[in-house]
């Protein structure tokens, strides 16, 4: 029986040293950066990924189908979040879009409506007027849209977003950040949205060993 356990045990072993002796799949300042400072996410029981994203960037429309899949198949562990990105007024009046929809609860019947009205209509929404008149063709009330659109949450809201944005380092979209801690883009290592949920995946495994 001695004999017999011996060998089994060497193997266990092998197996383990060559385990430990495999490089990450990814790796920190190649396939993601990690942030300097750690940024607080709404829920710390959640593994949380925020999308930072503009209604005006084609790469972020590119990445909806594929992102909504993936969003639909995440584990009661993780939580995922949008994140408008601004760094100029028009990015600030579309943030102002993103958080009325969370308001006036109209985000299944508006979003993709905004997405497409820029990059299929070429209406580029810069106006309160251009937004409500897209809203009410969605069956939003005007004057319910006019409360959100000047209301302190949303005011609120788009300010906090910009101080994240400054926060996550973020100077492109789309950008995943995952559980306040890691950026991920596509660049030379990441070269598709297909690899940075890859990555994202990951990083989210990565946090739930931490956890554990």
């Amino acid at each position: 029986m001695k004999n017999l356990l011996k060998p089994l045990f060497l193997l266990a072993l092998l197996f383990a040293g060559t385990a430990m002796a495999q490089p990450a799949l990814y790796i920190e300042g190649t396939h993601y950066e990690a942030l300097d400072k750690p940024v607080r996410t709404a829920d710390p029981n959640k593994i949380e990924v925020a999308e930072v994203f503009w209604y005006g960037c084609p790469h972020c429309y590119a990445f909806e189908p594929l992102l909504e899949s993936w969003v639909g198949k995440l584990p009661s562990d993780v939580a995922f979040v949008r994140s408008p990105g601004m760094w100029n007024s028009m990015m600030e009046t579309h943030a102002q879009i993103y958080y009325v929809e969370q308001a006036l609860g109209s985000f299944d019947k508006t979003h993709k409506a905004v997405f497409d009205a820029f990059h299929q209509k070429r209406n580029y929404l810069e106006t309160q007027e251009a937004v409500r008149e897209l809203f009410v063709a969605q069956g939003i009330d005007p004057a319910a849209f006019d409360k959100a659109w000047t209301s302190f949450q949303v005011t609120s809201a788009v300010k906090q977003a910009g101080v994240r944005m400054r926060e996550y380092g973020v100077n492109g979209v789309p950008n995943l950040i995952v559980n306040g801690k890691y950026r991920v883009s596509s660049g030379d290592a990441v070269t598709t949205q297909a690899d940075m949920l890859k990555v994202v995946d990951f990083l989210v495994a990565k946090e739930r060993s931490s956890k554990n």
